[in-house]
């Protein structure tokens, strides 16, 4: 497997790096570490002494982030010149064949929690491969991957991550854990229905669900299916025990184009709330 990680020479930076190398120790893949360039048009005159001083720095960024992944973990830099950090990442990925894109966070976060910066904000509804999402301080982490949490949707019609989770746990050799999250968000409750018995329907529809989801993959060791409920999507994952070495894995939104990421509303809180790392699927 391949994948490519967005840079930045900053802490979140060295966040995604920490992740691609986590990943990569896992799934037995190559990292190619890429570090795209602003692209000044129309050039400036006089201005090819300061772009290749510039160009120097940005390949001693990278050759300092390539230094933290452990040998025996194929690595590779790029500096490439375009106007948008996104779209370069996204070319890059497709062109090369990789499995994964994967970038840090914004550097006002909370530790160990999800914010969007811009560039992860483009990706997150763009993408053409997986897109994974390392959290703020993930870089003082040594845990390896060690579990994968796949959020089932409650919707037959929605974009389905089972199958690339199910790809990655068969590659990585690890557990697999199915979890329906269930909460008391826009749930269109009937009027004569209290909250508890709204919760206890929509658990038994989410149990229901999962055991659909599990018969549909292959006999797997370490296979297990949880139901999560809360008041709201926050707490239901709050609920959930999370391991040091936990990835959760998410769907696009069903309104996503085919073939690309597009984080939907629910997916968003989700990933807000989410204290591991996550990846978001593409819509297949």
């Amino acid at each position: 497997m391949k994948i490519t990680v967005g840079y930045l020479a900053t802490p979140s930076g060295d966040d995604g790096v920490a992740l691609a190398t986590a990943l990569a120790r896992a799934l037995d893949a190559s990292i190619d570490i890429v570090l795209v360039m602003a692209v000044d048009e129309p050039v400036m005159e006089g201005s090819g002494p300061y772009r290749k001083i510039l160009e120097a720095k940005a390949k001693g960024w990278v050759d300092d982030a390539a230094a933290q992944v452990p040998s025996g973990i194929e690595v590779t830099t790029h500096v490439i010149g375009h106007e948008s950090f996104a779209r370069a990442l996204i070319d890059f990925a497709v062109n090369s064949d990789a499995d994964m894109i994967v970038v840090g966070g914004a550097s006002d976060g909370l530790l160990n929690r999800h914010s969007i910066g811009s560039v992860a904000g483009q990706l997150l509804h763009a993408s053409e491969v997986p897109l994974a999402l390392a959290p703020r301080g993930y870089r003082l982490s040594s845990a390896p991957i060690t579990d994968l949490t796949v959020a089932v949707p409650t919707r037959s019609s929605a974009p389905n991550p089972l199958p690339f989770a199910f790809t990655l746990a068969s590659a990585a050799h690890v557990p697999l854990r199915l979890v329906s999250l269930v909460s008391l968000e826009s749930t269109g409750t009937p009027s004569d229905e209290t909250s508890l018995d709204t919760r206890r329907r929509q658990v038994a529809a989410a149990q229901e669900n999962l055991e659909l989801a599990a018969r549909t993959l292959p006999g797997i060791e370490g296979l297990e299916s949880v139901v999560a409920d809360g008041s709201t999507l926050d707490e239901a994952v709050g609920n959930l025990e999370w391991k040091p070495g936990d990835v959760l894995l998410l769907g696009s939104s069903r309104l996503a184009t085919p073939k690309r990421v597009f984080l939907g509303s629910s997916a968003a809180k989700i990933l807000r709330a989410a204290p591991v790392p996550v990846v978001v699927v593409p819509h297949e």
